[in-house]
C-alpha cells in the first residue's frame, strides 16, 4: 500500500459531511469509495428510505460470500472544522477518522487488491445509515438475500476483536395525570411527578454504574410535558429511554417489543404506560471459530495482542447474529468517537492493513 496516496483519499473522504440529513454527502462518500476500489467487480446498488448502501464482489451472479467485509460511512453531525481533517504527529483528526472512514477505506483497499485472485467469494458490503440504525443498509441488503459465512465489520477496535456487543431497546414511558391551578395540588395528579417516581423505579434497578460494566445500562435521554405555565399541573409528561443489554440479562434479551414493555410496566405508577420503539438482540460470535482464531494469529503477526473485546454499543453485527451468521468487529485505532477529538491513530493503519490481508489469504476451514 502506497500511505500517501491513501492518505490523500482518507482526507478526501473525510471532508465529505455524510450525515443523515444529507443524502447527496451520502452518495458522493459511496460513489467516492467505489472508484477507490476500482473497476473490474460487479457493483449492486441498493437503496432504502433514501439510504444509498453497495455490494461489491467477482462475477456475474451473487453468491454465498465466504467473507463480507462491512463498512458504513455515515458519521453524527459535527462542527464544519471537523470536516476539514487535519494531521497532527500520528494522529488525522476529523469527524469519521475513528469511527469509521479510514476503517472503511482499509478493507475497500484490501478488497480491491485481493477480491479478484482469492478462491472463495468475497465481499465488500458499504452502507450509509448505520449511525441511525443500519436497518436501511445492513439489514435492508440481507432483507434482499445477502448472505455468507463470516463477517468482519471494521469498527474501531485498535486491532482488538469485539465478539460481543449490547442490545438495544429504545422506549418511552408517557404519564397521563389531570390538570389544575397549581395552587390547588391535591386537586390534581401531576403527570411530571407520577413520571419522575417510575423512572426512580427503573434506575433503582439498573443504577447509573460509576465505571465500566457489562451489565444493563439506562440512559434517560429526555423528560418533556406540553404544559407551559407555572400555575397549572401538568397533566401529560414522557421520559425517552435508551437501554443497552448483554446477552446475560433475560428479561430483555429474546425478548420481542411488547414482551419488554410489559416488562417495563412493572416499574411504572398507575398512570404510566410504556411503549417500546425499537428492540434489538446484542450481538455475539463464537470466539473459539477458526477464522476467529485465524484473525488472532494475523495481528500477532503484526505485534499486536489480538485480546477479545465486548462493545457497549449496539453495530450491525446484531443483524448478522439474528440470522445465525457471526460477524467480529475488527479496526484501526484512535479516541474520541462522536467527539470534537475524534482522531485516528495513524501508526495502526499499516498494521490493520497487513492482518487483513494475511487473514483474507488463509481464513480457515470452513
Amino acid at each position: 500500500m502506497e500511505i500517501e496516496s491513501f492518505l490523500a483519499t482518507a482526507f478526501e473522504l473525510l471532508a465529505v459531511p455524510s450525515t443523515a440529513d444529507r443524502p447527496g454527502d451520502l452518495h458522493r462518500a459511496l460513489d467516492l469509495v467505489l472508484d477507490f476500489v476500482g473497476p473490474g467487480f460487479t457493483v449492486e446498488r441498493f437503496e432504502s428510505n433514501g439510504k444509498p448502501s453497495a455490494l461489491i464482489y467477482r462475477g456475474a451472479h451473487r453468491p454465498r460470500f465466504r467473507i463480507i467485509l462491512n463498512a458504513h460511512l455515515d458519521v453524527v453531525p459535527a462542527e464544519p472544522y471537523q470536516f476539514r481533517p487535519r494531521l497532527d504527529g500520528d494522529r488525522i483528526y476529523a469527524r469519521g477518522a475513528q469511527d469509521m472512514k479510514v476503517s472503511a477505506l482499509l478493507e475497500a483497499q484490501v478488497f480491491g487488491e485481493l477480491a479478484g485472485s482469492l478462491p472463495y467469494p468475497l465481499a465488500l458490503q458499504l452502507v450509509t445509515d448505520e449511525e441511525v440504525g443500519g436497518r436501511d443498509g445492513t439489514l435492508h441488503q440481507l432483507e434482499q438475500g445477502v448472505s455468507g459465512e463470516f463477517v468482519i465489520i471494521g469498527e474501531h477496535s485498535g486491532l482488538r476483536i469485539v465478539t460481543d456487543s449490547k442490545g438495544m431497546v429504545t422506549a418511552t414511558l408517557r404519564a397521563v395525570g389531570r390538570s389544575g391551578h397549581s395552587a390547588y395540588p391535591w386537586l390534581g395528579d401531576n403527570a411530571l411527578l407520577t413520571l419522575l417516581r417510575s423512572l426512580d423505579n427503573v434506575l433503582a434497578r439498573y443504577p447509573v454504574p460509576a465505571e465500566e460494566a457489562w451489565r444493563t445500562t439506562v440512559n434517560v435521554a429526555r423528560i418533556e410535558t406540553p404544559n407551559q405555565a407555572f400555575n397549572q399541573i401538568p397533566a401529560l409528561a414522557e421520559a425517552r429511554l435508551d437501554i443497552r443489554f448483554p446477552p446475560e440479562d433475560a428479561d430483555l434479551n429474546g425478548k420481542t417489543a411488547q414482551e419488554i414493555a410489559t416488562y417495563l410496566a412493572k416499574f411504572c405508577e398507575p398512570g404510566v404506560t410504556p411503549t417500546v420503539h425499537q428492540a434489538d438482540p446484542p450481538h455475539h460470535a463464537d470466539a473459539g471459530r477458526p477464522e476467529v482464531r485465524k484473525l488472532q494469529q494475523a495481528v500477532r503477526n503484526q505485534g499486536y495482542r489480538p485480546d477479545f473485546l465486548r462493545k457497549h454499543g449496539a453495530a450491525d453485527g446484531r443483524f448478522y447474529y439474528q440470522r445465525g451468521i457471526d460477524a467480529v468487529i475488527f479496526g484501526v485505532g484512535g479516541n474520541g468517537q462522536h467527539s470534537a477529538d475524534e482522531h485516528v491513530d495513524t501508526t495502526t493503519i499499516g498494521p490493520y492493513y497487513r492482518a487483513l490481508k494475511e487473514f483474507l489469504h488463509d481464513p480457515g476451514p470452513r
